[in-house]
């Protein structure tokens, strides 16, 4: 909510994915690497769904500014979705549209629409800790990942499972490894945190989910924070005030014409 590179895992699932209901284990659960697998091929699968409406806002803290942006987002499958700026009224109407592997931006200020390139990928999307690729990246975890339960049990009053995902050796993904915990307490398995690190196994970035609520009857982390491990301070935060699933939106909808429209 579980990255776009490695699924980003779950930070950006409910605004670029569109979610589904969770699912618990079956009773006959299986040992090992098959057991992690079916887990985290479940948390994948709890975040894909139809179609999502989103009314939500992104606060940005950085060394220099702090800003929040009230958003608005819909989302169809896998390969639609589009964001809209609804305040500040300076940067209102700002959007992002995807369509399968390409991201286009329209500025109003501008009044520009731009399709971005392979070299702009790498770019922070509207000045947040989160980059372009981060919302074309829709592998699953466990397509990219080797996986091992390295901790099940009480901790903190929760029953929660630690995991860490290596990756495989063809995957083309930037990350040493992740480690991830789950509280899987009840019949779901919700996000707790999830720690990225780099090549030279020192960690990255973190990001904490919290603040559980029922959207369209389902039990999901209203709040997701990142934090960079290099900027101590600094976070991007997304909070969701509703979350609708299921809605009906025609693939119209995802259209250069409505990315400008406001």
């Amino acid at each position: 909510m579980v990255g776009m590179d490695a699924k980003f895992t779950l930070i950006f699932a409910i605004l670029f994915t569109a979610v589904a209901g969770g699912h618990c284990l079956a009773a006959d659960k299986p040992d090992g690497a098959a057991r992690a697998k079916e887990i985290l091929d479940r948390v994948d699968d709890m975040w894909r769904g139809k179609s999502s409406h989103a009314v939500l806002t992104m606060k940005v803290a950085t060394a220099n500014y702090t800003r929040a942006m009230s958003l608005e987002g819909w989302s169809k499958g896998k390969d639609m979705s589009l964001v809209r700026v609804t305040s500040p009224l300076k940067e209102k109407g700002t959007a992002t549209l995807k369509s399968g592997s390409t991201i286009y931006t329209y500025l109003p200020k501008t009044d520009k629409t731009i399709r971005l390139t392979s070299g702009m990928m790498s770019g922070s999307w509207m000045g947040s800790h989160l980059t372009n690729d981060d919302l074309v990246k829709e592998s699953r975890m466990t397509e990219d990942f080797d996986s091992v339960v390295t901790f099940e049990g009480k901790r903190d009053g929760a029953y929660v499972m630690d995991f860490t995902l290596t990756p495989k050796p063809d995957a083309a993904v930037v990350w040493g490894k992740i480690t991830m915990t789950l509280n899987v307490e009840g019949d779901d398995y919700l996000p707790v945190t999830e720690v990225f690190y780099d090549e030279d196994m020192k960690p990255s970035r973190t990001i904490v989910f919290k603040d559980i609520k029922i959207f369209s009857g389902r039990r999901l982390p209203a709040i997701m924070r990142v934090t960079p491990q290099d900027k101590p301070g600094e976070f991007t935060e997304l909070v969701y005030e509703s979350l609708n699933l299921d809605v009906d939106i025609d693939d119209s909808f995802f259209s250069i014409s409505r990315l400008r429209r406001d």
